[in-house]
């Protein structure tokens, strides 16, 4: 008896593990079916900002450049 609750259990835990993951993968196909579509690559419309600035290249000597790189990694 005991046996039979066992493989009772073990059958619903299989068979919800399998559900979850195959409404989950399917969950996962719709969110990138929808994003597919998006066109990211378009010019913004409206009131969009260029966040960009553009800064003069200046003549860096070496002990700047290696001062740079010891703070920040580069």
């Amino acid at each position: 008896m005991i046996f039979i609750k066992t493989i009772a259990n073990t059958l619903k835990v299989f068979m919800l593990f399998t559900g979850f993951t195959i409404l989950f993968y399917y969950a996962i196909m719709w969110v990138n079916l929808e994003y597919q579509e998006m066109r990211r690559y378009d010019e913004p419309e409206g009131a969009a900002l260029k966040v960009t600035n553009m800064v003069s290249a200046e003549r860096e000597n070496w002990m700047n450049r290696l001062f740079f790189f010891y703070v920040n990694g580069e």
